[in-house]
C-alpha cells in the first residue's frame, strides 16, 4: 500500500508535467499508428526527443556550478540583524538559466531565496539581511540550488556547504539600579574562595600547569625552588547572586513575546547584566527541557554563558520552582543572595524561600503578574506572603517598563490588570 501511494505521489504530484507529456506521446503514437496520421507521428517524435533533452538540460545546469556563503557571526542578540553573502559562480562555458538558489532556515523572517541566471564564467553575489526577532537556536543552510527544464518535467537539486547554527541571545534591559538584600559577611574577615580570574587578592602559589598565563608566574618562588610556580587568587568579599528562573510549564501564561516565559527570560538577562557589570559573582538555574545551571562566577564570559542558557530555555518543564529550590539549596549559604523570577501563585515555593531565609540566605523575588498575561490567577496572596516573610519583592506586569518596575521595590500589585 505504501508503495502504491509513493508511486501515485511521483506520477501525479512530483512528476505531473512528465506524466502529461508521456500521456500525450502515447496518445499521439496510438493515433499515428491507427490512422497513419503524419502530424501525430511527428508530434510523437518531437516528444520522444524532448524528454531526454530536458533531462540532460536539468543535469548540465547544475554541473560546474560553485556556490559559497559567508556568515560572519553565529551569535547575535535579539533585535539585531543577521547578514550573509551568497556567491554563485558558473565554471563552464554553458549558460545556466533559471537557477533557484535557496538558503533554508528556521529563523523567523529569514528570506534567502533568489532566481538567477549565469552566463559563461559569470559570478553573481548578493547579500541577505534578516532581523533576529526571537531568541533561540536556529539552523541555516546548506545552500540548495534547484534547476529544471522548460516544461517542468524534471527537477534537480544540489546542496552546497553545510548547515550552521545561529544562537540568538535574549534582549537585556539596561537597569540603572536593582537592589537586593546584602548577604551577611564577617565584619573584618574575608569570604575566601579560589578563583581562576586574576584579582587583587593573591592567596598562595601552586605548580605550573600547561595553559597557565605567564603573567601569573611567581618568580621568587620559581627562583627559590627551581620549579615554575603560579599565583593563586581569591575573589573579593562580596556575596554570590543566584538567579532562579521558573520554567514550570503549568504556571506560564500568554503567548509569544507577550508571555511570562519571554518576560521572565528578559528579566533574568537584565538582572544578570546589572550585577556582572558591577563585578559581582552571578549564578543561574532553571529547569525547562533540562536543568540549566551555571555556577556563580564573574566577568563577561559568565554573562555570555548565562545568555546562552537563556537563549535555549523553554518553559516546558515539569519541575516546580519549590522543588528546584529545595534540590539546589545546598549551593546557598549565608554569603548568598537568591533572586527568584516566577509567575507562580503556588505558595509552596514561598515556603522553600522561608526555609532558605532560616539558614541565613538573603532573598529577593520578581513576581510576574499572570492576570496581565491573560490568566485568571493573581499574585496578591503570594505578594502578601513574601512581604510577611520580609522578602524583597518586585511585581512586573505585561506592559510595565522594566527600568521602572525593577526600581520600584516593595510596591503592592494593583487589583486591576494592566
Amino acid at each position: 500500500m505504501r508503495g502504491l501511494l509513493r508511486a501515485f505521489k511521483v506520477v501525479f504530484i512530483e512528476r505531473r508535467s512528465l506524466t502529461v507529456v508521456i500521456s500525450l506521446f502515447v496518445i499521439a503514437l496510438v493515433i499515428a499508428l491507427a490512422n497513419d496520421y503524419e502530424m501525430m507521428a511527428r508530434l510523437a517524435n518531437v516528444i520522444l526527443i524532448t524528454i531526454p533533452l530536458a533531462y540532460v538540460w536539468t543535469r548540465l545546469n547544475l554541473n560546474s556550478l560553485e556556490v559559497t556563503v559567508e556568515r560572519p557571526v553565529d551569535r547575535l542578540q535579539e533585535g539585531m540583524e543577521f547578514a550573509e553573502r551568497i556567491t554563485a559562480t558558473n565554471r563552464s562555458w554553458l549558460t545556466k538559466l533559471w537557477l533557484e538558489v535557496e538558503d533554508p532556515s528556521d529563523l523567523p523572517g529569514h528570506s534567502g531565496s533568489r532566481i538567477i541566471s549565469l552566463g559563461p564564467k559569470q559570478t553573481r553575489s548578493w547579500r541577505t539581511v534578516s532581523t533576529c526577532g526571537r531568541r533561540g537556536r536556529y539552523s541555516i543552510g546548506p545552500v540548495r540550488v534547484t534547476s529544471g527544464d522548460l516544461f517542468g518535467m524534471f527537477k534537480g537539486t544540489k546542496n552546497f556547504g553545510h548547515a550552521q547554527y545561529l544562537l540568538v541571545y535574549p534582549r537585556a534591559t539596561e537597569l540603572p539600579d536593582f537592589s537586593v538584600p546584602p548577604a551577611l559577611l564577617p565584619g573584618e574577615g574575608r569570604f575566601r574562595r579560589p578563583s581562576h580570574l586574576v584579582t587583587p587578592n593573591a592567596s598562595g602559589v601552586r605548580d605550573y600547569q600547561p595553559g597557565d598565563n605567564f603573567n601569573r608566574i611567581h618568580w621568587k618562588t620559581t627562583a627559590r625552588t627551581g620549579d615554575i610556580a603560579v599565583k593563586l587568587f581569591e575573589l573579593d568579599p562580596a556575596s554570590d547572586i543566584w538567579l532562579a528562573l521558573d520554567l514550570h510549564a503549568d504556571v506560564q501564561s500568554g503567548e509569544g513575546d507577550d508571555s511570562t516565559e519571554e518576560h521572565g527570560v528578559r528579566i533574568a538577562a537584565s538582572i544578570a547584566r546589572y550585577f556582572l557589570l558591577a563585578n559581582r559573582s552571578v549564578g543561574f538555574m532553571a529547569y525547562g527541557e533540562r536543568l540549566h545551571l551555571e555556577e556563580a562566577q564573574r566577568g563577561l564570559s559568565q554573562y555570555t554563558r548565562i545568555l546562552e542558557q537563556l537563549a535555549l530555555a523553554r518553559a516546558v518543564g515539569d519541575v516546580p520552582l519549590a522543588d528546584l529550590l529545595n534540590h539546589e539549596s545546598p549551593r546557598f549559604g549565608r554569603h548568598t543572595t537568591v533572586v527568584t523570577i516566577t509567575p507562580s501563585t503556588d505558595e509552596s515555593w514561598v515556603v522553600s524561600m522561608e526555609m532558605l531565609a532560616g539558614r541565613g540566605v538573603k532573598l529577593a523575588s520578581v513576581l510576574l503578574e499572570p492576570s496581565t498575561f491573560g490568566s485568571d490567577a493573581n499574585v496578591l496572596l503570594i505578594f502578601s506572603a513574601l512581604t510577611a516573610a520580609d522578602i524583597s519583592t518586585y511585581v512586573v506586569k505585561r506592559t510595565d517598563d522594566l527600568v521602572r518596575s525593577l526600581g520600584a521595590g516593595h510596591e503592592a500589585p494593583a487589583g486591576d490588570p494592566a
